[in-house]
């Protein structure tokens, strides 16, 4: 249960950069969300999405395998939101960001708990 009584969102991280995905479940754990999972690229993130259904995908735009945004079409209309990761910023990637099917886009050293909820229109 997260502090405002829902229960706490389950995400998958998914991006090539242990480091990253280690301080990004951590901090997000800090912040009331479940990280039921992580993959290092594409097609394991789609896999791992696929079996596990979370409420929240974090997608890193630059994978080994397929772009972030190719890994958002594929995971099209499925019920978790998508929301790329990079360590560049959102105008870097034109349209291409809207264009994927993604929720949104978060620079990699802004994510945070509160940025997720208020792109998530605040839902947690």
């Amino acid at each position: 249960m997260g502090d405002d009584g829902h229960m706490a969102r389950t995400v998958v991280i998914v991006d090539d950069h242990p480091n990253f995905r280690a301080s990004a479940r951590a901090m997000l754990e800090l912040e009331g969300f479940d990280v039921v999972g992580e993959a290092a690229d594409g097609s394991s993130g789609v896999e791992l999405v696929e079996r596990l259904e979370p409420e929240l995908v974090l997608l890193d735009v630059s994978l080994p395998d397929l772009s972030g945004f190719e890994v958002a079409r594929r995971l099209g209309p499925s019920s978790a939101d998508v929301v790329l990761v990079s360590s560049r910023d959102a105008p870097d990637y034109g349209s291409q960001a809207e264009q994927s099917g993604a929720r949104g886009f978060i620079a990699k050293d802004k994510l945070s708990g509160r940025s997720l909820a208020e792109l998530l229109g605040g839902e947690r």
